[in-house]
């Protein structure tokens, strides 16, 4: 199945949470942080939304860190993935 978002929103899917500490201590999934970082899997076209035009300015494979409790999240084929505005977008990561 494809998820194909519409107006200024986009689909990504969550980068794996860090299972240990910086000390080396491993931690059980529930005490694991939801991960705010995310990789962008699809972008919807932009255009006119709430009578402003809105251009994407985020692209599929990008790496991307978003507000806390941006977006919604969907299991779609097994995966979890989020869909969020393009505005939830906090910053761009670049390696």
């Amino acid at each position: 199945m494809k998820i194909r978002p519409l107006f200024d929103r986009i689909v990504t899917e969550p980068v794996d949470a860090e299972e240990k500490t910086k000390s080396g201590i491993v931690l059980l999934a529930k005490d694991q942080e939801k991960p705010q970082m995310a990789t962008v899997v699809a972008v919807g076209p932009g255009g006119q939304v709430d009578g402003k035009e809105v251009t994407m300015v985020v692209k599929v494979g990008d790496k991307i860190l978003y507000s806390k409790y941006a977006g919604s999240e969907y299991k779609v084929d097994n995966k979890t993935f989020t869909v969020m505005r393009q505005s939830d977008v906090l910053a761009v990561v670049e390696d």
